[in-house]
Protein backbone atom coordinates (compact mmCIF):
# COMPACT_ATOMS: atom_id res chain seq x y z
CA UNK A 1 0.00 0.00 0.00
CA UNK A 2 1.66 3.17 -1.17
CA UNK A 3 1.59 6.21 1.05
CA UNK A 4 -0.92 8.82 -0.10
CA UNK A 5 -3.05 6.30 -1.98
CA UNK A 6 -6.45 4.95 -0.92
CA UNK A 7 -5.47 1.50 -2.17
CA UNK A 8 -6.01 -0.95 0.66
CA UNK A 9 -7.04 1.61 3.26
CA UNK A 10 -10.63 1.71 1.97
CA UNK A 11 -11.19 -2.01 2.45
CA UNK A 12 -11.85 -1.77 6.18
CA UNK A 13 -13.90 0.88 7.95
CA UNK A 14 -11.70 0.63 11.05
CA UNK A 15 -8.38 1.40 9.31
CA UNK A 16 -7.08 4.97 9.08
CA UNK A 17 -4.96 5.96 6.11
CA UNK A 18 -1.52 7.51 6.82
CA UNK A 19 -3.18 10.93 6.38
CA UNK A 20 -5.75 10.09 9.07
CA UNK A 21 -8.69 9.59 6.71
CA UNK A 22 -11.47 6.99 6.77
CA UNK A 23 -12.19 6.46 3.11
CA UNK A 24 -15.40 4.50 3.58
CA UNK A 25 -16.88 7.40 5.54
CA UNK A 26 -15.95 9.71 2.68
CA UNK A 27 -17.58 7.28 0.26
CA UNK A 28 -20.76 7.51 2.36
CA UNK A 29 -20.80 11.29 1.86
CA UNK A 30 -20.50 10.72 -1.90
CA UNK A 31 -23.34 8.17 -1.75
CA UNK A 32 -25.60 10.90 -0.36
CA UNK A 33 -25.25 12.76 -3.67
CA UNK A 34 -25.79 9.69 -5.87
CA UNK A 35 -29.61 10.00 -6.21
CA UNK A 36 -29.19 13.58 -7.50
CA UNK A 37 -31.46 15.11 -4.86
CA UNK A 38 -30.92 18.54 -3.27
CA UNK A 39 -32.49 19.51 0.06
CA UNK A 40 -32.65 22.93 1.73
CA UNK A 41 -33.85 23.78 5.24
CA UNK A 42 -34.48 27.25 6.72
CA UNK A 43 -35.37 28.32 10.24
CA UNK A 44 -37.63 31.37 10.62
CA UNK A 45 -38.93 33.35 13.58
CA UNK A 46 -41.54 30.83 14.71
CA UNK A 47 -41.30 28.05 12.13
CA UNK A 48 -38.98 25.75 10.20
CA UNK A 49 -39.29 24.63 6.61
CA UNK A 50 -37.50 22.00 4.53
CA UNK A 51 -37.90 21.55 0.79
CA UNK A 52 -36.46 18.67 -1.22
CA UNK A 53 -36.63 17.46 -4.80
CA UNK A 54 -38.95 14.63 -5.68
CA UNK A 55 -37.82 12.36 -8.50
CA UNK A 56 -39.89 9.37 -9.60
CA UNK A 57 -37.32 7.04 -11.21
CA UNK A 58 -39.83 4.93 -13.16
CA UNK A 59 -43.04 5.84 -14.97
CA UNK A 60 -44.61 2.63 -13.67
CA UNK A 61 -44.20 3.73 -10.04
CA UNK A 62 -46.96 5.43 -8.10
CA UNK A 63 -45.70 8.96 -7.41
CA UNK A 64 -47.39 8.96 -3.99
CA UNK A 65 -45.18 6.06 -2.84
CA UNK A 66 -41.93 7.97 -3.53
CA UNK A 67 -41.02 10.33 -0.69
CA UNK A 68 -38.07 11.62 1.30
CA UNK A 69 -40.23 13.27 3.99
CA UNK A 70 -41.08 11.32 7.14
CA UNK A 71 -43.05 12.04 10.28
CA UNK A 72 -41.28 11.07 13.52
CA UNK A 73 -43.87 12.36 16.00
CA UNK A 74 -46.80 14.77 15.72
CA UNK A 75 -44.36 17.64 16.33
CA UNK A 76 -41.12 16.41 14.80
CA UNK A 77 -40.43 15.53 11.20
CA UNK A 78 -37.43 14.82 9.02
CA UNK A 79 -36.23 14.86 5.44
CA UNK A 80 -33.76 12.21 4.35
CA UNK A 81 -31.27 12.87 1.55
CA UNK A 82 -29.39 9.96 0.04
CA UNK A 83 -30.09 6.26 -0.21
CA UNK A 84 -33.75 5.69 0.61
CA UNK A 85 -33.22 2.17 2.01
CA UNK A 86 -30.75 3.54 4.59
CA UNK A 87 -33.18 6.40 5.21
CA UNK A 88 -36.03 4.10 6.23
CA UNK A 89 -33.82 2.32 8.76
CA UNK A 90 -32.86 5.68 10.28
CA UNK A 91 -36.49 6.82 10.41
CA UNK A 92 -37.50 3.62 12.15
CA UNK A 93 -34.73 4.16 14.72
CA UNK A 94 -35.74 7.80 15.24
CA UNK A 95 -39.36 6.81 15.87
CA UNK A 96 -38.20 4.19 18.36
CA UNK A 97 -36.03 6.75 20.19
CA UNK A 98 -38.92 9.25 20.32
CA UNK A 99 -41.44 6.67 21.54
CA UNK A 100 -39.02 5.27 24.13
CA UNK A 101 -38.28 8.76 25.49
CA UNK A 102 -41.99 9.61 25.72
CA UNK A 103 -42.71 6.32 27.52
CA UNK A 104 -39.92 6.86 30.07
CA UNK A 105 -40.35 10.56 30.83
CA UNK A 106 -43.94 11.35 29.87
CA UNK A 107 -43.28 14.21 27.45
CA UNK A 108 -42.14 14.72 23.86
CA UNK A 109 -38.47 14.19 23.08
CA UNK A 110 -36.61 17.49 22.40
CA UNK A 111 -35.37 17.87 18.83
CA UNK A 112 -31.83 18.53 20.05
CA UNK A 113 -31.74 15.30 22.07
CA UNK A 114 -33.20 13.24 19.22
CA UNK A 115 -30.52 14.68 16.92
CA UNK A 116 -27.84 13.67 19.45
CA UNK A 117 -29.20 10.12 19.69
CA UNK A 118 -29.32 9.75 15.91
CA UNK A 119 -25.79 11.15 15.57
CA UNK A 120 -24.52 8.69 18.19
CA UNK A 121 -26.16 5.86 16.26
CA UNK A 122 -24.60 7.02 12.98
CA UNK A 123 -21.17 7.27 14.58
CA UNK A 124 -21.35 3.61 15.66
CA UNK A 125 -21.39 2.66 11.99
CA UNK A 126 -17.89 4.11 11.61
CA UNK A 127 -16.35 1.92 14.34
CA UNK A 128 -16.99 -1.72 13.48
CA UNK A 129 -15.72 -3.78 10.55
CA UNK A 130 -18.93 -5.77 10.19
CA UNK A 131 -21.08 -2.77 9.24
CA UNK A 132 -20.82 0.19 6.88
CA UNK A 133 -21.67 3.90 7.23
CA UNK A 134 -25.13 4.78 6.04
CA UNK A 135 -25.28 6.92 2.91
CA UNK A 136 -27.92 9.34 4.10
CA UNK A 137 -28.17 12.79 5.68
CA UNK A 138 -31.03 13.49 8.10
CA UNK A 139 -32.57 16.92 8.64
CA UNK A 140 -34.81 17.24 11.70
CA UNK A 141 -37.27 20.06 12.35
CA UNK A 142 -39.46 20.84 15.34
CA UNK A 143 -40.28 23.48 17.96
CA UNK A 144 -38.68 23.42 21.41
CA UNK A 145 -41.34 22.85 24.08
CA UNK A 146 -39.70 25.13 26.66
CA UNK A 147 -38.35 28.05 24.63
CA UNK A 148 -41.00 27.79 21.87
CA UNK A 149 -38.21 28.37 19.36
CA UNK A 150 -38.02 26.46 16.05
CA UNK A 151 -35.22 23.92 15.73
CA UNK A 152 -33.35 22.74 12.62
CA UNK A 153 -30.71 20.01 12.95
CA UNK A 154 -28.66 18.06 10.42
CA UNK A 155 -26.96 14.70 11.03
CA UNK A 156 -24.37 13.40 8.56
CA UNK A 157 -23.03 9.84 7.94
CA UNK A 158 -19.99 10.45 10.16
CA UNK A 159 -22.19 11.12 13.20
CA UNK A 160 -21.69 14.88 13.31
CA UNK A 161 -24.73 16.99 14.14
CA UNK A 162 -25.42 20.67 14.76
CA UNK A 163 -28.26 23.19 14.84
CA UNK A 164 -28.60 25.56 11.89
CA UNK A 165 -30.34 28.75 10.84
CA UNK A 166 -30.24 27.36 7.30
CA UNK A 167 -28.53 24.35 5.74
CA UNK A 168 -28.52 22.08 2.71
CA UNK A 169 -27.62 18.56 1.62
CA UNK A 170 -27.37 16.56 -1.55
CA UNK A 171 -26.05 16.98 -5.06
CA UNK A 172 -25.86 20.80 -5.13
CA UNK A 173 -25.04 21.27 -1.46
CA UNK A 174 -22.12 23.63 -2.13
CA UNK A 175 -24.14 25.91 -4.41
CA UNK A 176 -26.99 25.96 -1.91
CA UNK A 177 -24.65 26.80 0.98
CA UNK A 178 -23.20 29.73 -0.97
CA UNK A 179 -26.68 31.01 -1.80
CA UNK A 180 -27.87 30.71 1.81
CA UNK A 181 -24.81 32.56 3.08
CA UNK A 182 -25.82 35.50 0.91
CA UNK A 183 -29.27 35.38 2.53
CA UNK A 184 -27.77 35.05 6.02
CA UNK A 185 -28.88 38.49 7.24
CA UNK A 186 -32.50 37.60 6.50
CA UNK A 187 -32.25 34.24 8.24
CA UNK A 188 -29.93 34.68 11.21
CA UNK A 189 -30.50 36.55 14.46
CA UNK A 190 -29.73 40.25 14.46
CA UNK A 191 -26.54 41.51 16.11
CA UNK A 192 -28.48 42.75 19.13
CA UNK A 193 -29.75 39.20 19.75
CA UNK A 194 -33.31 39.79 18.57
CA UNK A 195 -34.87 37.17 16.33
CA UNK A 196 -35.22 37.60 12.58
CA UNK A 197 -38.60 38.71 11.29
CA UNK A 198 -39.24 35.82 8.89
CA UNK A 199 -42.86 34.74 9.26
CA UNK A 200 -44.04 31.22 8.41
CA UNK A 201 -45.08 32.27 4.92
CA UNK A 202 -41.80 34.11 4.30
CA UNK A 203 -39.81 31.14 5.58
CA UNK A 204 -41.56 28.77 3.18
CA UNK A 205 -41.14 31.17 0.27
CA UNK A 206 -37.44 31.72 1.01
CA UNK A 207 -36.79 27.97 1.23
CA UNK A 208 -38.56 27.19 -2.04
CA UNK A 209 -37.02 30.16 -3.86
CA UNK A 210 -33.56 29.09 -2.65
CA UNK A 211 -33.97 25.64 -4.17
CA UNK A 212 -35.37 27.20 -7.34
CA UNK A 213 -32.35 29.50 -7.63
CA UNK A 214 -29.85 26.73 -6.95
CA UNK A 215 -31.41 24.43 -9.58
CA UNK A 216 -31.82 27.35 -12.03
CA UNK A 217 -35.18 26.07 -13.19
CA UNK A 218 -38.88 26.68 -12.68
CA UNK A 219 -40.32 24.21 -10.21
CA UNK A 220 -43.70 22.49 -10.28
CA UNK A 221 -45.59 21.06 -7.33
CA UNK A 222 -44.85 17.54 -8.57
CA UNK A 223 -41.10 18.23 -8.52
CA UNK A 224 -40.69 19.08 -4.83
CA UNK A 225 -41.81 18.12 -1.33
CA UNK A 226 -42.27 20.78 1.33
CA UNK A 227 -42.74 20.24 5.06
CA UNK A 228 -43.05 22.74 7.90
CA UNK A 229 -43.35 22.94 11.66
CA UNK A 230 -45.08 26.13 12.76
CA UNK A 231 -45.01 27.79 16.16
CA UNK A 232 -48.77 28.28 16.08
CA UNK A 233 -49.71 24.65 16.73
CA UNK A 234 -46.17 23.15 16.68
CA UNK A 235 -47.43 20.31 14.46
CA UNK A 236 -45.41 18.74 11.68
CA UNK A 237 -47.13 19.19 8.33
CA UNK A 238 -46.41 18.17 4.75
CA UNK A 239 -47.79 20.68 2.25
CA UNK A 240 -50.23 19.41 -0.35
CA UNK A 241 -49.85 19.99 -4.09
CA UNK A 242 -52.38 22.82 -3.94
CA UNK A 243 -50.49 24.55 -1.12
CA UNK A 244 -47.19 24.19 -2.98
CA UNK A 245 -48.81 25.66 -6.10
CA UNK A 246 -49.93 28.65 -4.01
CA UNK A 247 -46.35 29.23 -2.84
CA UNK A 248 -44.94 28.91 -6.37
CA UNK A 249 -47.56 31.31 -7.75
CA UNK A 250 -46.72 33.84 -5.03
CA UNK A 251 -43.03 33.59 -5.94
CA UNK A 252 -43.80 34.02 -9.64
CA UNK A 253 -45.88 37.14 -8.94
CA UNK A 254 -43.18 38.56 -6.68
CA UNK A 255 -40.50 38.09 -9.34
Amino acid sequence: MSRGSSSGYDRFITVFSPEGRLYQVEYAFKAVKTPGITTIGVRGKDSCCIVTQKKVPDKLLKAESVTHVFKITDRIGCVMTGRIADARVNVQRARYEAASFHFKFGYEIPVSYLAKRMADNAQLFTQYAGIRPQGVVMMLIGVDEETKEPQLYKIDPAGYYAGYFATSAGQKETEAQNFLEKKLKDIKQNEDGSECALSTQETVQLTVSSLQSVLSSELKSADIEVCIVSGEDRKFKVLSSEEIDTVLNALAERD
